[in-house]
C-alpha cells in the first residue's frame, strides 16, 4: 500500500504497475481508493542510489488516462468457473536548507525527497515522525516520492514517475504499510501488482499470471506517456489478506 503522513480511515483497491527502462531506471504507476478527513501526503519509499540529486526522479502526468488500471485489468479476464474472492510527534530540529521542489502533476502536488535527512526540507504536514524511520533502518539510503492528497479525495487518478534504482535487475513495488506512524510486522493487503519484464527476465515471475495478448490489445498506449510497451505482454500478481509488512520485488 504505502505510507501516510497522517491518519487515514480506509485505503483499498491498491494497483501498482512497474517496468524497467534504460540506464537502470524504473517506471512506476500507483493508484488506490482512500478515505480520510485530513489533508495528508502519501509517501512511497524508493531504492534510489545513495546521494541521488533532487531531480533524479521524473514525475509523469497521467491525469489524461484515469482508466489506466481499468484497462490493465482487461488483459486478465477472470475464467467463468473461477469464484470471486471477497473482497504526530515533533520532528528533530534540522538546519535550514533549500526547500524541495514541488511539482504539479495532474491533481497532485508532488515532491522527490532524496533521503530521510531531506524530509526537513519538506512541509512539516507531509512528513512522518522521525521515530518511524528509526524503526525502518533498511530505508536509511532510500529516496521518497511524496504526493499531497486532499481530504475530499476518494479514488485518485494514477500517480506515475520514473526513478533510478540501486539494483537494476529487480523491479521494485512499494508495498510496505504505515498508516498511523506505527510499523507493524504484518499488514492487511488488497493489492494488484502489474509489470512488464524483458524476455530474458520472465523466468523470475513464477507466481505471476501472464496476459494472453500484448499490451496494445487492451491498453491505450498512445495515452500512457511511454509507460507501457505495447508489443510486450503484462504480468499480474494479486496479494490479499494479512501478509508480512514489506516491499515486493520481481
Amino acid at each position: 500500500m504505502c505510507c501516510f503522513s497522517g491518519k487515514v480511515d480506509r485505503v483499498a483497491d491498491t494497483s501498482i504497475f512497474a517496468r524497467s527502462v534504460e540506464n537502470g531506471r524504473q517506471l512506476l504507476v500507483y493508484s488506490m481508493t482512500i478515505s480520510t478527513k485530513n489533508d495528508v501526503a502519501m509517501i512511497l519509499p524508493l531504492p534510489v542510489p545513495p546521494n541521488s540529486p533532487d531531480d533524479a526522479l521524473r514525475f509523469i502526468d497521467l491525469k489524461g488516462y484515469p482508466d489506466f488500471f481499468h484497462d490493465l485489468k482487461l488483459g486478465f479476464p477472470e475464467p467463468v468457473s473461477r469464484s470471486v474472492l471477497p473482497a504526530a510527534s515533533k520532528s528533530r530540529p534540522t538546519p535550514a536548507a533549500e526547500p524541495l521542489p514541488v511539482v504539479q502533476v495532474g491533481n497532485f502536488e508532488a515532491s522527490f525527497v532524496p533521503a530521510i535527512k531531506d524530509f526537513g526540507r519538506l512541509d512539516a504536514r507531509f512528513r512522518l515522525p522521525d521515530q518511524t524511520w528509526d524503526a525502518l533502518p533498511a530505508y536509511k539510503d532510500y529516496g521518497f516520492a511524496v504526493f499531497k492528497l486532499k481530504k475530499d479525495a476518494t479514488t485518485v487518478h494514477p500517480m506515475a514517475f520514473e526513478f533510478p534504482r540501486q539494483d537494476p535487475k529487480k523491479i521494485f513495488f512499494p508495498t510496505v504499510h504505515i498508516h498511523d506512524g506505527q510499523v507493524r510486522d504484518k499488514a492487511s493487503f488488497d493489492h494488484a501488482l502489474y509489470c512488464q519484464k524483458r524476455e530474458a527476465d520472465k523466468t523470475s515471475l513464477p507466481e505471476w499470471r501472464e496476459s494472453d495478448t500484448p499490451a496494445a490489445r487492451f491498453m491505450k498506449v498512445d495515452q500512457a506517456q511511454g509507460i507501457i510497451d505495447g508489443s510486450a505482454h503484462c504480468y499480474l500478481r494479486k496479494i490479499r489478506g494479512q501478509q508480512p509488512n514489506q516491499d515486493t520485488l520481481a
